[in-house]
């Protein structure tokens, strides 16, 4: 597997169609699970809004779910979830919620107002790729600490995690390709006093496209 594309943040957006209010919220989800508990806090966190219609995609497994949610057939959950496949997004999870406001809209109308509650929140939240990143060990000294920080942000790298000791043990990934320079860097500022070792790999997302 090359990679895939995810929501970069969680988000929330807002619209008015004759009246009906539509609130969309969008989250990252890495589980069926975690999608369902989403959808779930937004039942409770509204529940006296007439709908809430959703629909989410799982990278693994390749889970596809949604729902209308009381809205006519195919209005709703499948317009929305059509956003996310035209995208090619998927760990999404996406629920638009819609309080009533005595007009109806029809089914093109519905089906119109559902994909841009979903569109509306994507745009908000931004995309990142996922790819497979390399993991590597450091032990860093204090004196040469925030230095290294900055050295792998550089090139794109990001510190996973830190164990303060007689000095700091950082796990540290990086993008394909991204390791090397950061080597050569590492290289010149601990005049080669300082290497990295390999500790595997993890598939991350990227910087917002």
């Amino acid at each position: 597997m090359e990679g895939y594309r995810v929501p970069f943040q969680d988000a929330e957006s807002e619209f008015t169609e004759k009246r009906s209010r539509f609130i969309s919220n969008l989250w990252r989800v890495e589980s069926e699970a975690e999608a369902r508990a989403k959808i779930e806090g937004i039942r409770k966190a509204r529940y006296d809004a007439r709908h809430h219609c959703w629909c989410y995609l799982i990278q693994e497994g390749g889970v596809v779910r949604y729902s209308d949610d009381g809205e006519p057939q195919g209005t709703a959950g499948q317009p929305m979830l059509n956003v996310f496949q035209r995208e090619g997004v998927t760990n999404v999870c996406c629920v638009v919620t819609r309080y009533f406001g005595g007009i109806l809209l029809g089914a093109g109308g519905l089906t119109r107002a559902y994909a841009r509650g979903a569109k509306d929140a994507l745009d908000a939240a931004g995309t990142a790729w996922v790819s497979l990143w390399t993991l590597w060990d450091l032990p860093c000294p204090y004196p040469l600490l925030e230095r290294v920080k900055l050295d792998a942000a550089a090139v794109g790298g990001v510190v996973r995690s830190a164990d303060y000791g007689a000095a700091v043990d950082l796990r540290l990934a990086f993008p394909p390709d991204a390791e090397r320079a950061f080597s050569d860097r590492l290289t010149e500022l601990s005049a080669g006093s300082l290497a990295l070792s390999p500790a595997g790999e993890e598939f991350l997302p990227g910087e917002r496209e």
